[in-house]
């Protein structure tokens, strides 16, 4: 999993998602923003890298930009250059020990990457393992957290005993 690599068509994803769909309504760096803390927080569960492509290319006078934020890298396309583009490079391009995922509902890109290697997730079931891996998470942070006091931990008889002495 280490060397393992997903790489997210952010717009396909954002418009595919029922809850970021209408977040987006609102403001689209919102949104944006919500996918990227949804795929951090993947990240640190599934212990392999993330990138998200966001499509920039209709953007007149855009030129590409890279960030990490949280660990993922967040890719924006160049004005011309669609993420499609973006993402076929970079699977044709990325040399790497693990197996290359990539997240998208187009099926054009979806064939490209297939023969390149590359295994594809459609948009649906990257939203349903991002809500597993959260529940997962979810149900792990709990069981750390848990009190874990003294008095949880004593017998009855000393717990009788030490607080008759409290009482003294």
């Amino acid at each position: 999993m280490l060397d393992d690599v997903l790489i997210v068509d952010g717009y396909n994803f954002l418009y595919s998602c029922p809850e970021l769909v209408q977040l987006k309504e609102e403001s689209l760096a919102h949104a944006r923003d919500r996918l990227i803390a949804e795929l951090i927080n993947y990240q640190a569960f599934w212990g392999g890298q993330v990138i998200v492509v966001f499509d920039a290319s209709r953007v007149v006078g855009a030129t590409e930009s890279r960030e990490k934020i949280g660990g993922v890298e967040v890719i924006f396309s160049r004005e011309g250059e669609t993420a499609d583009n973006v993402i076929e490079k970079m699977v044709a391009n990325f040399e790497t020990r693990g197996q290359v995922y990539v997240a998208t509902s187009d099926y054009l890109e979806q064939r490209l990457i297939l023969g390149k290697g590359a295994l594809r997730i459609p948009v649906t079931e990257l939203r349903d393992i991002l809500v597993r891996a959260r529940r997962e998470m979810s149900k792990r942070s709990r069981g750390v957290y848990q009190v874990n006091s003294l008095d949880s931990r004593l017998h009855n008889e000393t717990r009788g005993i030490l607080e008759k002495w409290r009482r003294q």
